[in-house]
């Protein structure tokens, strides 16, 4: 009777056979897509934690004034918005923007133009940046009419107050589980939005900022009542938007979310007071 040799055993490993089960790093460099999801992951951890760092040296630095611009300029203000936005919004954007590189892959195997995936990250980049601009002129604006209005000015936290109610109720929208539903299927929106080319990616990542955006506005808009640079505020909005967007069984968090928002937005509607930051008329600039 003929017997089956045993499989060889490596030197070191008494316990495991050749072609067994393999250490992390031999299975991230065993295919380019497994190095390529690792480039990835790098650069998005990178550019969280960068921003991280500025956002809270920025916060740390003292140098801002308690107005809803903070008294920066638009670059400056503009470099604030982007970074607090990376940080905010790229740990529960990390699925789509693999999916979009695991797809592209996918194409380039089928003969398809090869596109880096940091083209459709542009893309995103370049909605929030627009909304940044939108931002910087409402603060503006709000700033002159504090200027102008000694009763603006003197309603400030309930102005805040008002629009912590809007951000509660916005929980509970039609319009929000539309664009949260594309935000949480990765697959079915790079499969549905896909476009070949560096415009074509731009173009994708535009629309799933447009997704992103409709879905988290309200929640960043909470920031200018909240503080700026209060750093446990927007530590708080990037768990919660993390939560919604990623995590399974979300809905009723995000429910329950809802409803404390629109509680202490009217809160502070009668107790202007409670309203962190909430500062009296004579600070706002012109007064």
């Amino acid at each position: 009777m003929t017997t089956t040799a045993p499989p060889p055993v490596r030197a070191g490993h008494p316990h495991r056979p050749q072609g067994g089960l393999r250490t992390r790093w031999e299975q991230v460099r065993a295919t380019p897509m497994s190095r390529a999801r690792a480039g990835i992951w790098v650069g998005l951890v990178a550019l969280t934690v960068g921003s991280w760092a500025y956002v809270i040296a920025q916060g740390h630095s003292g140098r801002h004034h308690p107005t809803p611009t903070m008294g920066l300029s638009t670059p400056l203000f503009l470099a604030v918005w982007v970074a607090m936005m990376i940080a905010t919004m790229f740990p529960a954007t990390a699925p789509m923007v693999l999916m979009f590189a695991r797809i592209g892959a996918n194409k380039r195997t089928a003969g398809g133009r090869a596109v880096t995936v940091w083209w459709f990250v542009a893309g995103y980049l370049l909605v929030w940046t627009g909304l940044g601009v939108v931002a910087y002129a409402l603060a503006v604006g709000a700033e002159d009419l504090a200027g102008r209005f000694s009763a603006v000015a003197d309603n400030a936290a309930r102005l805040g107050g008002a629009l912590i109610v809007v951000a509660g109720a916005y929980e509970f929208s039609g319009l929000k589980d539309r664009c949260l539903t594309e935000c949480r299927s990765p697959l079915s929106f790079v499969m549905q939005h896909w476009r070949d080319g560096r415009g074509g990616a731009v173009r994708m990542g535009v629309r799933h900022g447009w997704e992103c955006a409709g879905c988290c506005w309200a929640l960043m808009a909470l920031m200018f009542p909240l503080g700026m640079m209060n750093i446990a505020a927007l530590a708080g909005v990037t768990a919660f938007i993390y939560t919604e967007k990623v995590l399974p069984g979300a809905d009723v968090l995000r429910r329950v979310a809802g409803v404390a928002l629109i509680a202490f937005g009217l809160t502070v509607l009668v107790h202007p007071a409670l309203l962190p930051g909430s500062l009296p008329h004579h600070h706002m600039p012109g007064m």
